[in-house]
């Protein structure tokens, strides 16, 4: 019979010092782990992307683990804007105003080919990736990309929310980004 205690699998604490009945660490640091583990992801899901997403959502791969088992559907309560499937140009604005309702800090994950780079949709109408209207923090490769590539994405935001500066959003580089892609 084994031992349930090593069955459990609990977050690393952040680096810190501790002592009998107490631990000390920075702000940024607790901060960062809340963050990592509480990001509600927008959906914006136009063609197969879309579905093997919500395969994410099942049993076998449970996005639920990651702490991003609630979709939220308003951008006001979203934290991770993603991007899957076939974007056209006329959608473009749709996105770019969808980012802007987006509180901070925000994040965006293109998933798939034609998120990232218009895929095999070299024509007039379709995008040639939404980094052309947003700022794009992962790119998940694949057409379609299984669902483990999008948990990966998923993860590679969280190291990002965990690690990232509280200043960071205020810094001249952050503020130019944006104003790079006339976002205010």
């Amino acid at each position: 019979m084994s031992d349930s205690n090593n069955d459990i699998k609990m977050v690393e604490a952040p680096d810190g010092i501790s002592g009998a009945g107490f631990f000390a660490t920075s702000f940024e640091k607790v901060i960062g782990l809340a963050r990592k583990h509480s990001l509600w992801p927008l959906p914006f899901a136009t063609s197969c992307c879309g579905i093997e997403y919500m395969a994410t959502m099942g049993s076998n791969y449970d996005i639920s683990r990651f702490g991003s088992e609630r979709p939220s559907f308003s951008p006001r309560q979203a934290d991770i804007l993603m991007v899957m499937g076939t974007i056209a140009k006329k959608m473009g604005p749709v996105v770019k105003q969808v980012y802007e309702q987006m509180a901070e800090p925000r994040w965006v994950i293109a998933v798939g080919a034609c998120a990232s780079s218009g895929g095999i949709f070299d024509t007039y109408s379709v995008l040639q990736g939404i980094d052309r209207v947003v700022p794009v923090d992962v790119y998940v490769p694949g057409c379609p990309p299984r669902p483990e590539q999008i948990l990966d994405g998923l993860m590679r935001v969280q190291d990002l929310a965990a690690n990232e500066s509280l200043r960071r959003r205020n810094s001249p580089e952050y503020q130019a980004l944006l104003a790079s892609y006339n976002i205010k």
